[in-house]
């Protein structure tokens, strides 16, 4: 499941980030979003998602969010 399709204020274990995009992954790293990290929806937009990974809290697009694969 990608995390576009979470359910807000559940914990989930990122699984795997689905894009070619070096420079992308390796920000998505930078942030703490990488395979085996805890990630939560904390609200949910329209267009964006606010999640929280590693005690700090980020607003992504739902694009993004689509390619975050979650369990």
């Amino acid at each position: 499941m990608s995390l576009a399709d979470a359910l807000e204020g559940k914990e989930y274990v990122i699984k795997d980030i689905l894009t070619d995009d070096e420079e992308l992954n390796a920000f998505l790293f930078s942030l703490g979003c990488y395979s085996g990290e805890n990630i939560t929806v904390v609200t949910r937009r329209k267009k964006n998602l606010t999640v929280s990974i590693k005690d700090a809290r980020y607003s992504i697009d739902i694009q993004l969010a689509s390619a975050i694969i979650v369990e």
